[in-house]
């Protein structure tokens, strides 16, 4: 974990893929949600509030792929779109999104023609 990590540098800026968190203090929720989507990307968030009016704002206003509120963003079931937005990724993980990515859609019209044609 890594604390007051200023919000130049790249371990802040980048999406770090590793065991890495960068924790920042905020006495305003809504500082917080802006300071989540002053950035690229967008994966999931984790939001821990008993509120639950935060909890929506959370929900209206973050630019994220999910809102998880009151665990961490990387919960998840299969069943769930699980994905993100902007640079953080294309689609959706689960079980509906895997099916649509292995399916070849089409679509075949067959129009009976009328007697006089």
């Amino acid at each position: 974990m890594l604390g007051d990590v200023p919000r130049d540098q790249d371990i802040y800026r980048n999406e770090a893929f590793g065991p890495v968190a960068v924790l920042s203090k905020f006495q305003d929720f809504d500082a917080a949600l802006d300071e989540v989507n002053d950035s690229r990307f967008g994966l999931q968030a984790g939001i821990f509030t008993r509120d639950i009016y935060k909890a929506h704002k959370a929900w209206d206003v973050l630019d994220v792929g999910g809102v998880i509120i009151g665990d961490v963003p990387s919960w998840r079931v299969d069943n769930m779109p699980y994905g993100g937005v902007r640079d953080s990724g294309l689609g959706r993980e689960g079980i509906r999104y895997a099916m649509e990515d292995t399916t070849e859609m089409r679509l075949m019209v067959l129009r009976t023609p009328t007697p006089d044609a």
